[in-house]
């Protein structure tokens, strides 16, 4: 059974189409990235996967049953880290947990070492860069009980090496608790290095242009964005973009 499945989804605001019959599946522990012009309805899809606005039509099921305008069943991390100031660490990342009644500082411990938190804990937000701050925001998604979590751009303000390092560092953390991930982000490379599919929006009305299927092994290295077949597909998606653009 897939995990996450949108069928036919179309979202207006007044007159106005952002989202038009957009339909794709996440399979359980599979990780696929959105890419597509600014402005294209990305945020919104999630917006309604998260159950914050509905649709105008179509349906939204996870695990076979529907969950449109039902909040709490995916966990969703925005661009910004999200972190509350007056909670440490550890406070912050048993959030989600916590709320659920599944609260377990031991295990949030450890993931915090795993990434490279470790002696962080009792720190508060403003005293982290913000590569660790996005780090943190991870290991609270992965500690939420929900099977799939959506993220929005969330290195999109980290520098170029910072944000290389991220994606490894996710890629690991992926690896071991294979959560079903969606990913949004505006960067091909991103997108191909991390992902199991990559789907391509068209510009508003947003439709699904393009999927790609990425055939490179797990796990991946850094050298692999510098093959001739990476560089290939990067292309492909780039000249999809284009066109989308118009």
């Amino acid at each position: 059974m897939s995990n996450l499945e949108l069928v036919n989804l179309t979202k207006k605001y007044g007159e106005t189409t952002i989202l038009n019959r957009i339909s794709l599946t996440v399979r359980n522990g599979e990780f696929v990235s959105i890419v597509g012009p600014s402005g294209s309805g990305k945020s919104t899809l999630f917006r309604l996967i998260g159950g914050i606005t509905s649709p105008n039509s179509g349906t939204i099921k996870l695990n076979g049953k529907e969950i449109i305008g039902k909040r709490g069943f995916i966990s969703y991390m925005p661009q910004s880290d999200s972190l509350l100031p007056w909670r440490s660490i550890l406070q912050n990342v048993v959030l989600a947990a916590e709320i659920a009644g599944r609260k377990d500082e031991l295990e949030a411990k450890r993931m915090l070492e795993r990434a490279g938190l470790k002696g962080y804990e009792n720190a508060y937000p403003h005293e982290l860069s913000g590569g660790m701050k996005q780090r943190a925001s991870f290991v609270r998604s992965i500690l939420s009980p929900q099977p799939v979590i959506c993220l929005d751009e969330p290195f999109s303000a980290l520098d170029e090496f910072t944000r290389l390092d991220m994606q490894k560092w996710l890629l690991a953390m992926w690896n071991e608790h294979q959560r079903s991930i969606l990913f949004v982000t505006h960067n091909i490379e991103e997108a191909l290095f991390l992902s199991d599919r990559v789907i391509v929006l068209s510009a508003r009305p947003a439709s699904i242009k393009k999927e790609f299927t990425i055939p490179f092994s797990r796990p991946r290295e850094e050298a692999l964005v510098l093959s001739e077949a990476f560089l290939e597909y990067k292309k492909r998606i780039y000249q999809e973009l284009r066109a989308a653009n118009g």
